[in-house]
């Protein structure tokens, strides 16, 4: 096991082709301590039946205030105080506080107000599909997978359509940090600049409020309990980041999972129906998130004969547990109708992601319009040039160069 001490599973390198290294833990260390770029001590849980447990068993929280002794939290890396309103979001707090800040969004993403965003999803698709068609060519990250999230959560939240690709352009330099002094540091200018501009939106929506989602936080109370402003802050943070930065991974990585399993996308593209076990499997096979956010151990938890000291930072390796061969039969293998499929790309437990059904819906309708529109899809670079983005938490693509025919496919 002495190779797997120095792997980084932040780096962009790694990230290109985890499953082997993946593998040999489920078998040899599935509760495997590493160290991270800024020196502190985490463990990667890697099977599937563990990686719920962590998921779901609140002897792993969020609020490592809650849990970290004196010492340990003088180890914890330091954090400009101007920054620490985003420290107050629902993704890093435990119930009851958890339970408040979900209860005050929860309904904007329910399965029925997101089928309604159906049309929207729709004409945003042709839209670009529309720009880019007489091209014969494009990058689907930036001019597809990007624009369909991004313009979606922007207009449920209420951010003009010129500050978009700002604020994409600050939540990426902030979710591909590198866990190390140097990698904090350089993300500080996009974090300043991204709580000013938030900052900036929720004073105007509180001087003349209109029909979107930061007005109803401003004004957002249940049972009387309001957000305060630094929950306010990190509330709208979160849902612009998380709101598309996953979904952005889904359509790309799919995509790409698809044009390296072309007999799996021509079934598809045969029977657009089969798209909701289709996306499912893609979230399976190679979904959005490396892993789950940190958690904190509460006391000491053994897991499959490990014990993880009391404190201790765990991370949830769903990537891994999605291809766990005791869960998923041919786990390598993409089955587009794979049944049961009982994946954890979503996460478990309370916070099991909110943006589930959005995300879910945006794929869906995002990747069986391409198929229906851009025929002889292919990629535009062999598929070892592809850079993946780095960072702890997510999986991505920098770029997807794709090519195509430029002749018209049916409607």
């Amino acid at each position: 096991m002495a190779s797997i001490k120095n792997v980084d599973i932040s780096s962009a390198a790694f990230k290109a082709n985890p499953h082997p290294f993946y593998a040999q833990l489920r078998k040899e260390a599935p509760v495997h301590r590493v160290t991270l770029g800024d020196k502190r001590p985490a463990w990667l849980v890697t099977r599937y039946d563990d990686v719920v447990t962590v998921l779901k068993d609140d002897r792993f929280v969020k609020d490592k205030r809650s849990v970290l002794t004196p010492e340990q939290m003088a180890k914890e890396p330091w954090i400009p105080s101007m920054f620490r309103p985003i420290e107050r979001n629902m993704l890093d707090s435990d119930s009851p506080e958890h339970t408040r800040l979900r209860g005050l969004v929860h309904l904007a993403f329910t399965p029925r107000l997101v089928e309604n965003m159906r049309a929207r999803i729709q004409s945003l698709t042709d839209e670009l599909l529309d720009a880019v068609k007489p091209r014969g060519r494009m990058d689907l990250i930036r001019d597809y997978a990007l624009p369909i999230p991004t313009t979606v959560i922007s207009e449920m939240l209420g951010v003009p359509v010129r500050d978009r690709h700002k604020f994409h352009r600050w939540s990426s330099a902030i979710v591909t940090t590198v866990p190390s002094r140097l990698g904090i540091l350089k993300a500080i200018p996009a974090l300043f600049l991204f709580l000013r501009y938030i900052r900036k939106l929720v004073k105007l929506r509180r001087a003349a409020p209109q029909d979107d989602l930061v007005s109803a936080l401003v004004a957002a109370h249940q049972a009387g309990d309001q957000l305060t402003e630094d929950e306010l802050l990190a509330m709208v943070s979160l849902l612009l980041i998380a709101g598309h930065e996953t979904t952005v991974n889904l359509i790309g990585n799919g995509m790409l999972a698809l044009m390296e399993n072309p007999q799996e996308m021509e079934r598809l593209r045969a029977d657009p129906a089969l798209i909701k076990p289709a996306v499912e499997e893609l979230l399976r096979y190679d979904g959005p998130l490396e892993t789950a956010t940190e958690r904190y151990a509460r006391e000491d938890v053994t897991l499959s004969g490990v014990t993880i000291p009391r404190g201790e930072m765990v991370f949830a390796v769903v990537a891994s547990a999605n291809r766990d061969e005791g869960q998923f039969r041919h786990a390598d293998k993409l089955d587009l109708t794979r049944e049961p499929n009982r994946h954890v790309a979503f996460g478990q437990g309370v916070h099991f992601c909110l943006g589930a059904p959005l995300a879910r819906l945006e794929g869906q309708i995002a990747i069986n319009s391409l198929l229906r529109r851009i025929p002889e899809l292919r990629l535009g670079v062999p598929s070892q040039a592809l850079r993946r983005r780095p960072g702890l938490v997510l999986h991505g693509l920098k770029s997807l160069p794709v090519v195509f025919s430029c002749s018209s496919g049916h409607q």
